[in-house]
């Protein structure tokens, strides 16, 4: 019994469909084609039920687990391998006033009290300009120059003597069970890094009502496996929990970027071969911008980091990722030819169709995945239109009407669809108005980086062939 409790669990992705209960699966992000054998049938039917696997399964559940077609969980009453006497705590403070100070005092509380066996914490003094008194228990190591998060939590990793590291920002407030949470998910030796979801904390306001649905922090309810050009691209440091060799072997953080240093360990890290997992039932809370003008410097500091992140990760910032085929749909219909574009999806169902001339039903199949890639495909240009590209759709919109009804489009019927089906604390013109503000700052701040930069690859789409074949 004690063998079926501590064996690995998994559940399959929301993407998961094998038709007819065959050979072929469709799973994962970006969708992939998986064709099994009879042994394989047998171990997804058993991943679809949730029931133990049997011998001999690694082989195609590690591939299933890399394409992000299933993942790891585990079971209620199972050994933890790791406690938090385990776990070393790096928090970064560049403390700029007496709030902030108190933010940190805390953090430090609420990890103070998790469990008898406390992890260790070590506070980064990143050169504030307000002092930081002593705390007891805590060890502060402190920086004679500001050189921005990445550097702050490459010193504090020097000091780090546990298998594992968190690194938690000041203004973040964690759930008794997030570190204990987290770390069960180290049991597969090859997780390098496991990260909860952020959730903005509930304050009065309208920006407060507006990130409770739009925390470009909150990456939602679905786990994953994090890997650029993935649903879940990223997660933010606001609250990492990392195994220390991982960390180390790829020397920590770049500390020439100010912005985005994250984003470019994390992708590092997969590079290196480490798993990197987001687990949205561990949650943190992390407080929201206060003012509008804060706000809008946030978003333009992330999009600032775009060209420079796209020098290092090539492809991996394509505003649009989508096929020629979807991408050609929508550029006929916004020009004007509906019918063309009609023509040009009925295309991609019979291109799918060969593509997938083994699959039972491949028609049906093909109907179906080409009929939400192409929807999938008219959000993502909508979103890279506003958000990218919005002024370049400026400009043409100045000299047509066609286009200026793209560019209303584009920003209204995605912005209505959001407030409709997350209903947040906020009349449907206030939200539509920070959201396109969100986007534009977010765009301004990718062309000043382009610009900086000088690479222009964070503007280019990525027109790419779907579903991909896993084998």
């Amino acid at each position: 019994m004690t063998d079926v409790i501590n064996q690995p669990h998994f559940i399959v992705d929301p993407s998961w469909r094998r038709p007819v209960r065959g050979l072929m699966v469709f799973a994962g992000s970006p969708l992939k084609m998986f064709t099994l054998s009879e042994a394989g049938r047998h171990i997804a039917e058993l991943l679809e039920i949730g029931l133990p696997l049997p011998e001999g399964h690694e082989t195609l559940t590690n591939r299933l687990l890399d394409a992000g077609a299933i993942h790891p969980t585990h079971i209620v009453g199972s050994e933890q391998p790791f406690t938090l006497a385990d776990v070393s705590i790096v928090i970064p403070a560049h403390v700029r006033n007496s709030k902030d100070a108190r933010l940190l005092h805390t953090l430090v509380d609420t990890l103070t009290k998790l469990s008898t066996t406390a992890a260790t914490i070590i506070v980064v003094n990143d050169a504030s300009p307000h002092a930081i008194a002593d705390i007891a228990g805590v060890r502060v190591v402190s920086l004679d120059q500001n050189k921005g998060p990445g550097a702050a939590r490459n010193h504090g990793l020097q000091y780090v003597t546990t298998p594992f590291v968190a690194f938690i920002d000041v203004d973040v407030t964690l759930e008794n069970n997030t570190l204990i949470e987290l770390l069960s998910y180290f049991a597969d030796e090859r997780v390098g890094l496991v990260a909860p979801r952020i959730v903005s904390a509930t304050t009065e306001g309208a920006l407060a009502a507006y990130e409770t649905l739009k925390s470009p922090l909150d990456l939602g309810p679905l786990e994953g496996r994090i890997r650029k050009g993935t649903r879940i691209s990223y997660t933010p440091s606001a609250m990492w929990l990392c195994r220390t060799e991982a960390m180390r072997q790829i020397s920590g953080f770049d500390e020439t970027l100010q912005v985005g240093e994250d984003v470019d360990a994390l992708w590092r890290l997969d590079t290196a071969g480490w798993r990197c997992r987001y687990q949205p039932t561990a949650v943190c809370t992390h407080l929201p911008r206060s003012t509008v003008s804060e706000f809008v410097a946030q978003r333009i500091g992330y999009g600032t980091s775009a060209a420079a992140l796209a020098q290092r990760h090539k492809g991996a910032l394509a505003p649009v990722r989508v096929s020629g085929y979807s991408a050609g749909m929508w550029a006929l219909i916004a020009l004007g030819y509906p019918i063309f574009g009609a023509l040009v999806g009925a295309g991609t169902i019979a291109a799918l169709a060969r593509k997938l001339r083994d699959v039972p039903h491949a028609v049906e199949e093909s109907a179906r995945l080409a009929g939400l890639g192409n929807v999938h495909a008219g959000r993502t240009i909508a979103s890279a239109i506003t958000r990218v590209w919005w002024p370049i759709a400026v400009v043409l919109a100045l000299f047509s009407k066609r286009m200026r009804w793209v560019l209303i489009t584009a920003a209204v019927v995605p912005s209505m669809y959001e407030w409709w089906k997350g209903r947040p604390k906020l009349d449907p013109i206030r939200f539509t108005a920070l959201r396109v503000l969100d986007d534009a700052a977010y765009g301004v701040g990718v062309w000043k980086g382009v610009v900086q930069e000088q690479n222009f690859d964070a503007l280019k789409p990525d027109l790419t062939s779907w579903p991909k074949n896993a084998n």
